[in-house]
């Protein structure tokens, strides 16, 4: 066959392919049409006259149909580039079939929606009005059900706080940019860690934060007007593509999207409050003071990076909701995938470079079981279906039930650090074992914040080409001699962790203020070393994130770390390993060492840090062994 005949066959393929993809696309749209009354670019007003633009599909019937809710910053218009859509034409479809109203929003200042947009700043009033309206609406039955993923789900938890009578019952997923605050997890919607900065929203805002100047609808436009302006302008702004594994390198930090061009008026006020800065009270976020009274079917996944918040709120509300009914009405399922990729796990799932098997779970027909129990009141058999906590373990590669979170079979054992005093790099002599160290060795190693460890892999979101998440080998990583590596002996037989992974650090150092961090691995008999979850902590937040407390030059310190989460199966033959160092850039944003404000300095002092492990200084990790 000639080159000519091949590049004849493939150009027909390409066309073939395509014609089905728009055939694919009319037929979502037929169908739709067929069984919906859709009703596009309606102006809902607020209590103070913005208008938030919303887009409603509802059963062709006589009857009162109940309500799914998706309130988002993200454009869901109908038309891109002169081309119809179907992405939100198939999930109404779905959401119509069964009998819903499907209704999406868009939060205010974003899109067609009036207003100024701030993210984790939005009024509450704003979920809280809509509510109303919906509510109101002759075709309604006053039953409204909210659901969404990442910024399509932050916004719930604080207005399930409102407690509406009508917010009947609520699917957030992928959460953890709406969780402020959790006992002692103090993470502000993702922006802090240990009370160091994770660097997603210096990448996400640049793509999502639309300009003050641009163009606006005018005041008055009909229905009729904004549809058919949206068929040619769906007022999506197109920022030129970024490099942000440079672009995150920039310093100081408080100029990373000035430098690129970006809008950072709302990223300039964010970059300056430190974790327990009072506007974070003010805004969206859900704080752990906020009672919520809604019934809640939480998603969570262990490569996301807010996985121990997010079970930390379900944990939350299922012990402290004032009232009894909510408590009993909370469940949790936790995927082994990555930010909201729960649908996309197949037959063998790969999370990063790992292999997890096949993590499929039927989502539709649970989260629509869910709903049509507290959405129609129907009397099905979801409860008696449907594990309190839903989890899938790694490396035995399978879902798990359980009543709670941790398993209640789930017993914490000490891992304490040990070695001789050389434990940089997996060529070390770092020893993870059940006993305690005798005399004080410490490891010591240089941190200089110019050559920060970089991310690898990882519980990431939203960072662009800055870092890869999921699991990856990290054996090349451990060749680095700012890299404290403990491992165990050898399994004699397989364990199971699952449950808040706790750790504690000894530390001291020559400088002011420094960061620790941790990495949770599984190592495999023929070297591959894949990551679990990590942490962080700036030394100076070790009393607590309300005071700064910096250290004295050789003084050693006792240091919590925020916990891990995770579900693995460690086999036979394979070893448990932490990685202890100072840095995970641009994960996280590097600590200049300097004990001052970091976010708008350029310049960076080397850190000559020392990890203590002895009887006095027990450094550890507690992992939660599931027994048999």
């Amino acid at each position: 066959m000639t080159q000519q005949s091949i590049r004849t066959i493939l150009t027909a393929i390409v066309f073939f392919m395509s014609g089905l993809s728009l055939l694919a696309q009319d037929n979502v749209l037929e169908e739709l049409k067929e069984i919906a009354i859709i009703d596009q670019k309606i102006m809902m007003p607020m209590r103070d006259g913005i208008r938030l633009a919303t887009d409603i599909y509802r059963p062709k019937t006589d009857k009162k149909v109940p309500i799914i809710f998706s309130r988002t910053p993200y454009n869901f218009n109908s038309w891109g580039d002169g081309k119809q859509r179907t992405r939100t034409a198939s999930r109404a479809l779905e959401a119509v079939k069964r009998g819903y109203a499907y209704v999406v929003q868009n939060e205010r200042g974003r899109y067609f929606s009036e207003g100024e947009w701030d993210i984790l700043g939005v009024p509450l009033t704003d979920g809280y009005d809509a509510f109303t309206w919906m509510k109101n609406q002759p075709w309604s039955n006053g039953k409204i059900g909210t659901l969404g993923c990442s910024s399509t789900a932050e916004w719930q938890m604080a207005v399930a706080a409102l407690d509406h009578p009508s917010h009947a019952a609520m699917v957030p997923q992928g959460f953890g940019a709406g969780v402020g605050r959790v006992g002692d997890i103090n993470e502000q919607g993702n922006w802090y860690r240990g009370g160091a900065e994770q660097m997603l929203f210096f990448s996400w805002l640049y793509g999502v934060e639309h300009d003050k100047f641009k163009p606006r609808i005018p005041a008055g436009a009909t229905q009729e007007d904004l549809i058919r302006i949206s068929r040619f302008y769906d007022l999506a702004p197109e920022n030129p593509p970024v490099d942000m594994a440079q672009a995150l390198k920039h310093l100081p930090i408080q100029d990373i999207l000035k430098n690129i061009n970006g809008k950072h008026e709302i990223f300039d006020k964010m970059i300056r409050r430190k974790p327990n800065d009072e506007d974070w009270f003010k805004g969206g976020l859900y704080h752990d003071n906020m009672d919520i009274g809604v019934p809640s079917f939480w998603f969570a996944s262990w490569y996301d990076v807010s996985i121990t918040p997010n079970i930390a709120l379900f944990n939350h509300v299922r012990n402290n909701a004032k009232d009894k009914e909510i408590r009993d009405n909370q469940y949790l399922v936790i995927a082994p995938t990555l930010h909201c990729a729960y649908t996309r796990a197949t037959e063998n799932t790969i999370v990063g470079e790992r292999s997890v098997g096949d993590a499929r779970l039927n989502y539709d027909e649970q989260i629509y079981a869910w709903f049509d129990m507290w959405l129609k009141g129907e009397k099905n058999d979801f409860k008696e279906k449907t594990p309190r906590v839903q989890y899938y373990t790694m490396g035995s590669n399978k879902w798990q039930a359980s009543e709670t979170w941790p398993p209640e079979n789930a017993k914490p054992t000490t891992f304490y650090l040990n070695s001789g005093g050389h434990a940089n790099s997996a060529y070390g002599d770092g020893v993870l074992s059940t006993k305690k160290a005798g005399s004080d060795n410490p490891d010591s190693f240089t941190y200089d914040p110019m050559v920060p460890v970089p991310s690898y892999g990882g519980n990431v979101c939203c960072t662009g080409n800055a870092v890869k998440g999921g699991a990856y080998d990290q054996q090349q990583m451990e060749t680095r001699n700012d890299i404290l590596v403990y491992t165990s002996d050898v399994l004699d037989e397989g364990v199971e962790v699952s449950g808040f992974i706790e750790s504690t650090l000894y530390v001291s150092s020559d400088a002011k203020d420094t960061d620790f961090t941790i990495k949770l691995i599984d190592v495999y008999p023929d070297g591959r070393a894949y990551n679990l979850d990590e942490t962080i902590q700036r030394v100076r937040y070790r009393e607590g994130y309300d005071k700064e407390v910096f250290m004295e030059k050789g003084k050693v310190y006792k240091v919590d770390l925020t916990p891990m989460s995770t579900s693995n199966y460690f086999e036979k033959g394979h070893r448990i390993r932490i990685e202890v160092s100072s840095s995970n850039f641009p994960r996280f944003a590097r600590n200049l060492n300097t004990g001052g404000n970091n976010y708008d300095e350029k310049v960076g002092v080397v850190a000559h840090n020392k990890v203590h492990h002895s009887k006095e200084h027990p450094s550890q990790i507690k992992l939660p062994i599931v027994s048999k």
